[in-house]
């Protein structure tokens, strides 16, 4: 039986704890919860049976065999440092955090440890990971979003009537600009030529009822191109209701 624990009990966090609870019980438990916001974790660990316990990281680091991290790109690569020092795998959600602390990923392996990053709210990831075994030349990411998933991260963004370009460069300033709304470009690059070299355009409409990727590679291989329509969760129009999916996904293969 795999202790679980999960940092952020948001959208994804609570999406998370929910399926272990009702489709995982006889291989895994949600055993500690920790958010920033104490009520989140106090709600959801009155949903869960045994209630897990409501702690800091450090000790969900202690009564977790996996740590699952939903909290943030703030955070997020404190998290999967914090994990590797307690010899613990992590699965990382806001891949955003990691792209200052691409090490981190090196030093899982040396460790016997894993930081395990599911492929978020777009597809082809599996085809980036193989490509990038040859050479790339051209990585790009055009992705499509409501205004009220931009809501936050764009200046006027109530006074925007028509098709707009938001942001148009790389993923590592895309990251820092839209921390909440772009992970999709941090696990893109991270699978393929990096967050320097890899484009990222964000577009919004007061028409788009959906957050769409389009994803271009070009290499040694050939080209690739995917484009994903996803529904935004309910819970939070910022996230995908595939970026959730592919969470349960990935908790589905380790466990």
């Amino acid at each position: 039986m795999k202790k679980i624990g999960i940092i952020g009990c948001g959208a994804i966090g609570t999406g998370i704890a929910e399926y272990i609870e009702a489709h995982m019980k006889d291989r895994a438990s949600v055993a500690a919860l920790c958010d920033i916001d104490k009520e989140k974790s106090d709600t959801l660990s009155r949903k869960i049976t045994p209630n897990p316990v409501v702690a800091d990281i450090e000790r969900v680091m202690k009564e977790s065999d996996l740590i699952i991290e939903s909290a943030g790109v703030k955070i997020s690569g404190e998290v999967a440092e914090k994990a590797l020092l307690n010899k613990k795998d992590v699965l990382i959600m806001s891949t955003g955090g990691l792209l200052e602390k691409k090490d981190l990923l090196k030093k899982a392996n040396s460790i016997g440890c894993n930081i395990y990053i599911p492929s978020g709210a777009i597809c082809g990831i599996d085809g980036v990971r193989a490509a990038s075994i040859g050479k790339i030349k051209k990585v790009s990411l055009t992705t499509r979003k409501p205004l009220k998933g931009l809501k936050g991260s764009v200046k006027d963004i109530d006074k925007i009537k028509e098709e707009t370009v938001v942001y148009n460069g790389n993923a590592k300033d895309a990251v820092k600009q839209f921390p909440k709304n772009i992970n999709v470009a941090a696990t893109l690059s991270l699978s393929g030529i990096g967050p320097e070299e890899t484009k990222v355009m964000i577009i919004t409409a007061p028409h788009y009822t959906k957050n769409i990727h389009e994803v271009e590679v070009e290499g040694e291989f050939g080209k690739l191109f995917t484009r994903t329509e996803n529904v935004p969760a309910k819970e939070n129009p910022k996230t995908s209701q595939l970026a959730i999916f592919s969470a349960l996904a990935k908790l589905e293969e380790i466990v």
